[in-house]
């Protein structure tokens, strides 16, 4: 029971960060595999997956009714990021991700000098392409992202939200509103590969969940009432604890 009550408050703190910006797996990854270092690491990985996806689902439920999405751009990005989801799942089965675990302490760390450089970016939502560039542009983010997300994994919530403010023109609230939709999906299509590979430690991702939506509802809760700005903030402490964990985990490879 003690075990089961850690990793509960943990998906639940883990729902809060994910509602919000992402990198909720940043929380959760790691407190399930210093509970259960025995398990498998695909167990860990569905459980996990079998948990975050009711919080990421509820936040973008809650955004979607106070934040105007853009469907006509992010349904077709949506696909696309489950296909690629996919695509990288099988991928991880054939090739070792070494290379990218080591590159991504200095991808994440671009991303954070160039927002912190860039004070303006994110808090005006001011799409700046054409309707058809814009679907495009948005199903390339949800395709490449869906398929590191099927691959490897941390970050994902952050990389979408800082790719539609960089390239598309949104605030960070309309950047981590349509995050949690393609997010969704990439985390459905994981939990479908887990779950036929028996994956998922369904008694222990259950309870989870709660907290997990919980955790949701409270972070979405205050990204709605303080709005962009606060969502900027978020980004960039998250940002900068991937940059730190990331970096660590590439030392030990």
């Amino acid at each position: 029971m003690p075990d089961l009550l850690i990793v509960t408050l943990a998906s639940g703190l883990a729902g809060f960060v994910d509602a919000i910006v992402g990198g909720g797996g940043l929380i959760l990854v790691p407190t399930l595999f210093t509970v259960f270092p025995t398990a498998p690491p695909a167990t860990l990985f569905g459980s996990n997956k079998g948990a975050s996806i009711w919080g990421t689902a509820w936040a973008m439920r809650q955004y979607a009714q106070r934040v105007g999405l853009n469907w006509p751009t992010l349904l077709p990005a949506t696909a696309m990021a489950l296909l690629g989801s996919l695509v990288g799942a099988w991928l991880i089965t054939q090739v070792p991700a070494t290379p990218l675990r080591r590159a991504l302490p200095f991808v994440l760390l671009g991303v954070l000098a160039y927002t912190l450089v860039r004070k303006d970016l994110g808090r005006v939502h001011a799409p700046r392409l054409p309707p058809r560039a814009e679907r495009l542009a948005a199903m390339a983010i949800g395709g490449v992202i869906g398929w590191y997300d099927g691959f490897f994994g941390p970050g994902t919530g952050s990389f979408f939200v800082f790719l539609f403010v960089r390239w598309l023109g949104y605030d960070f609230l309309h950047a981590s509103a349509s995050a949690k939709l393609l997010n969704t999906a990439t985390n459905a299509a994981a939990i479908a590969l887990f779950a036929a590979k028996g994956h998922v430690w369904w008694h222990v991702a259950a309870v989870m969940a709660v907290a997990n939506v919980a955790g949701a509802w409270l972070g979405s809760r205050l990204a709605l009432r303080h709005g962009a700005g606060f969502v900027r903030q978020v980004f960039l402490l998250v940002v900068g604890a991937l940059i730190l964990r990331s970096g660590y985990d590439a030392l030990r490879l």
